[in-house]
């Protein structure tokens, strides 16, 4: 008999002891799914980079899709996280329209959804927060800065951003809004470059053989990628860019930097890409229960010949 109790004692103990071992629910590593649009720019690929290096450091398991540039994609990845039952969801929408059905399923599911980078226009009650920059107030500096720098008279060749997304619509909404206080500054030509350094060679490579290239004075470029693809076609065509033609561009990124400090672009306006610490800090409170608001808006900076060289040994992106 007391062979048998001592028995059952141990494997009590062995019991509890098991118990313990066991990873409880909130020790479980957070689960983020995370679709990005693809890495169309170099200010994409330093995004990319802040949130998979901040995840790490912050030991999240991150599923991280790669859309190609197709809204298709990121849906998919979307509708597959759901079924994973990941913590959070997370995304920057590639357009703006067409993401309604999939965040109400989503939303179903009981799954949080963060916005990073570009808002998608769906009902506010879809997601928690948007995390970006002001694309809008983008556009309006970058549109002042060439009045300032013009004397409020410029023939504008504007190359813009991926047709039907937030920062291509905002970023010429914004400039447009500026442009209307100076009636002699005018937008005579605007073609999509879709934020590619190689289309935006190629847009301006065709746009140098019209004959209403003769009469542009400045260039208005939706994204540094694509202002130094013109620089480029510019060159080839025997041109000085940033003497011959005035460029401003969006985004800050460190090529963009070093073309203003040798002359070839004249301004750019930043677009702050190192989203990941305020991605994952939205999350972390959002999951302490705080009350975020539905938007939160980077500070950036602009820069020219004043003080890009000064920001460029420091540049991280």
């Amino acid at each position: 008999m007391r062979t048998t109790q001592i028995a059952l004692a141990l494997l009590a103990v062995l019991a509890v002891a098991g118990c313990g071992e066991k990873p409880k629910a909130e020790d479980k590593a957070l689960t983020v799914g995370f679709s990005q649009i693809g890495a169309e720019s170099a200010w994409r690929t330093a995004n990319t980079d802040s949130i998979r290096s901040e995840a790490d450091k912050r030991e999240i398991d991150l599923k991280f899709s790669d859309a190609q540039g197709q809204q298709v994609n990121q849906k998919k990845a979307i509708r597959s996280f759901i079924a994973q039952g990941v913590d959070v969801i997370a995304f920057a929408p590639i357009v703006e329209t067409g993401w309604e059905d999939v965040l109400e399923e989503a939303k179903a599911a009981g799954i949080p959804v963060f916005v990073s980078d570009r808002r998608p226009d769906v009902p506010d009650d879809l997601y928690v927060t948007f995390i970006g920059s002001d694309f809008v107030e983008e556009g309006r500096r970058a549109a002042q800065w060439l009045a300032d720098k013009t004397g409020g008279k410029a023939v504008i060749a504007e190359l813009t951003g991926q047709p039907g997304s937030a920062p291509a619509n905002d970023r010429k909404k914004g400039f447009e809004e500026v442009l209307a206080k100076y009636p002699d500054m005018k937008i005579v030509y605007s073609q999509t470059g879709q934020f590619e350094r190689a289309k935006g060679k190629e847009v301006m490579e065709a746009f140098l053989k019209n004959p209403l290239s003769k009469q542009v004075t400045a260039v208005f470029a939706h994204n540094d990628d694509m202002a130094i693809g013109a620089i480029q076609a510019m060159e080839e065509a025997g041109m000085k860019p940033g003497e011959d033609i005035v460029i401003v561009s969006i985004d800050a990124i460190k090529d963009a930097l070093v073309a203003i400090t040798e002359g070839k672009l004249n301004a750019s306006i930043e677009c702050n890409p190192l989203l990941g610490p305020f991605l994952f800090d939205a999350i972390a409170d959002f999951r302490a229960g705080k009350t975020l608001p539905k938007r939160t808006v980077i500070t950036d900076l602009q820069f020219d010949s004043s003080n890009a060289a000064a920001a460029l040994p420091e540049r991280k992106y």
